[in-house]
């Protein structure tokens, strides 16, 4: 075993780099990669008592340059993708743990193991350290992290500024257009719940403003009382402004005040025999007060804030978040996030947060299930990236205790019938191997299919689901690059069907072989799947063996007769076709997976199909680029006129130099 020499590289705009600056006020970090042992020609197995020995050799060289300050650290394998990114208020030190394994658990000696090269980034306070570590956490998706799959952004309401008449809408992403925005909301559902109360109750107008400039006439949602109609002129432009501060003061907490405005109104108007206009005011008290019914959990003093509750069963856990805003409950949303089976609620906890919290409004108050792990330093962190200071509590007692508690009971129930969910489908994958003869349960199945019109943009598609659903993250399409076959259109189309096939199978598993040839990765497949009859069976089989990839289990699922659901059988090699009886589970389950192969392999040609009919001519002529076919298009009207303009009329055109001109002309009259 040779050891590399110690190299320290200058400061470099890189992804390390751009995520601190992101992440920390102070000055770039400085960024190295320590000596590390040689083990490149050793293969990645944890298992083996020498990887071990090398990765702890290889951790050894690097902690003797490693400065003791803080900072985030990186384990790297032999492709140089990150196992674990971890930081540390001493480099040295806490890198320097991990050169004893012996005391350390199974799953630290295997990421270990594993381990060929460290690359650290300094920072200048622990703080930093923690911000930049959940930044590169959700960037590299460390197999060894905590990794939070759902972080999709939230959605808010918005209520439009800069307009005589605001708009109440839904609103997700950056927050560009001029108005006043409310949230977040834990779903799309819990927006537009709240949007229809609005409607109903303050009668704000929820369509766009090209419709609203439009309207010469009422539409429905005035006449079942849930707009105002000011596109028409049926409010004046000063009772408009009152129903929309009404809804400003709604959504701001304010809720009570304005029930007994409402309720003053509604009696002078009695008062004055208006009797229609005292039943507006009645309904809209009704609605106003069933909105409140809802609000069943709130406490008093948590105006604002987020409760986090996180359950732990059968080495999974489940965290719930509650949204409070302005005193109102915004709706919950559970997590699943993938951790080590062996890790503590609080660990999966404080991870969850540094990364949730990374690109999301931060509220006054954090209600937690747990103690965090260095729990004053999560506190800081956020206080820091939210500008101002932000409690991060553990109740133990009174009101906001039951928030937590009834944060707990929803985790508890959504774990509950997760596991029962994943129970079901492990039995499932068991069926399957019991009737396909696989040694164990496929843990990765992936699913092949191919669609086009008569040869022309043909696609391939390949779908994975395994233990827990469809794996979409895995998806992949081909766009066939192969012609079509020359012959009859009938047999064309199914000589077609099989050589695409093989070229799809053949570009996926001639990519996975070089890049990992020892075939010890987790992105083999456990069953491979083809949507077709014997015929596609052969051709998977044909492309298997000349890669000389012979023990990957393999089947194809023919439709029944008149492609009859239910009666379809399933092709295997060397065996006699296999039928299922129709309400079987495992045929159940075979036919959803070749549907989501088949939906898949549709929209991907579909998609091909749009583009093919969006190029233009234009893009096939040389040094033509957006630009210039913008004014080129701009000036003629169409590709067919540049295609038969002459050369004076090309170079007059604005950005469109003679020479350019000449490249047109030439392109377009070559046998000139």
């Amino acid at each position: 075993m040779s050891t590399a020499k110690s190299s320290r590289r200058p400061p470099r705009r890189s992804a390390d780099q751009s995520s601190q600056s992101a992440a920390a006020p102070t000055s770039g970090p400085e960024t190295a990669t320590a000596p590390v042992a040689d083990i490149s020609d050793d293969r990645d197995d944890a298992e083996d008592v020498g990887h071990l020995a090398r990765g702890v050799a290889a951790l050894v060289a690097a902690v003797k340059t490693l400065p003791s300050g803080p900072g985030v650290y990186r384990m790297l394998d032999r492709k140089g993708e990150a196992l674990y990114v971890g930081k540390a208020k001493s480099l040295k030190k806490r890198v320097a743990s991990y050169c004893q394994p012996a005391k350390l658990p199974r799953r630290l000696q295997r990421m270990i193991a594993s381990t060929v090269a460290l690359e650290v980034v300094t920072t200048h306070t622990e703080m930093e350290a923690l911000l930049l570590e959940g930044n590169l956490i959700k960037r590299y998706k460390p197999r060894y992290n905590v990794l939070l799959r759902d972080d999709k952004s939230f959605p808010y309401i918005v209520m439009s500024g800069g307009t005589e008449f605001p708009q109440v809408a839904k609103h997700r992403g950056a927050k560009d257009d001029v108005g006043t925005y409310f949230g977040p909301f834990a779903s799309a559902g819990a927006v537009n719940r709240t949007i229809t109360a609005l409607e109903r109750v303050f009668l704000l107008r929820s369509c766009s403003d090209t419709v609203f400039a439009t309207r010469t006439r009422p539409c429905l949602m005035y006449q079942i009382k849930r707009c105002s109609a000011p596109c028409v002129g049926r409010i004046s432009k000063s009772g408009y402004d009152e129903l929309v501060d009404q809804a400003r003061d709604f959504l701001s907490g304010r809720s009570k005040s304005i029930q007994q405005r409402l309720a003053a109104s509604m009696q002078a108007a009695s008062a004055d025999l208006d009797y229609e206009a005292a039943a507006a005011y009645r309904d809209r008290i009704r609605a106003l007060t069933q909105i409140q019914a809802h609000q069943d959990i709130n406490v008093r003093g948590f105006e604002d804030g987020d409760v986090i509750a996180a359950h732990q069963d059968g080495g999974q856990t489940c965290i719930q978040v509650f949204f409070f805003r302005a005193g109102q409950n915004y709706g919950n949303r559970a997590y699943f996030p993938i951790h080590d089976r062996g890790l503590e609620t609080g660990a999966v906890l404080t991870a969850f947060i540094g990364q949730f919290y990374d690109n999301k409004p931060i509220p006054l108050q954090v209600l937690v299930s747990h103690r965090l792990e260095e729990h004053a330093l999560v506190a800081e962190a956020l206080s820091f990236r939210a500008g101002t200071k932000v409690d991060v509590l553990k109740p133990s007692r009174g009101a906001k205790r039951k928030l937590v508690e009834h944060a707990l009971a929803n985790a508890r129930d959504a774990l509950a019938r997760r596991l029962a969910e994943s129970s079901t489908q492990r039995r499932l994958l068991e069926d399957l191997a019991a009737r396909l003869g696989l040694e164990a349960p496929p843990k990765r199945i992936e699913v092949y299919d191919n669609s086009h019109i008569q040869g022309s943009q043909p696609y391939g598609a390949m779908i994975v689901a395994g233990p827990e659903g469809l794996i979409k993250k895995s998806y992949r399409k081909f766009r066939i690059r192969q012609g079509p076959t020359v012959g009859d259109a009938a047999d064309a189309t199914t000589a077609d069907d099989y050589a695409m096939m093989r070229e799809v199978l053949t570009r996926r598993f001639a990519r996975a072989l070089k890049e990992d040839p020892e075939r010890g990765g987790d992105q083999w497949p456990d069953l491979i799947l083809l949507d077709g009859g014997r015929g596609q069976l052969s051709a998977g089989q044909e492309v298997l063996a000349d890669l000389g990839l012979t023990d990957l289990p393999l089947a194809a699922v023919a439709k029944g007769p008149d492609r009859n659901a239910g009666r379809e059988r399933i092709f295997l090699p060397d065996r006699p076709p296999l039928l299922l009886e129709p309400r079987d589970p495992v045929l159940y389950y075979l036919q959803r997976l070749r549907d989501e192969a088949h939906r898949f392999a549709i929209g991907s040609h579909r998609t091909g199909r749009s583009k093919a009919r969006l190029r233009s001519v234009l893009d096939d002529v040389p040094g033509i680029g957006g630009k210039r076919k913008k004014a080129l298009l701009h000036h003629f009207g169409s590709a067919q006129a540049v295609a038969s303009a002459g050369l004076a009329d090309l170079a007059a055109v604005k950005g469109i130099s003679h020479g350019v001109a000449r490249k047109i002309y030439g392109h377009f009259h070559a046998d000139e």
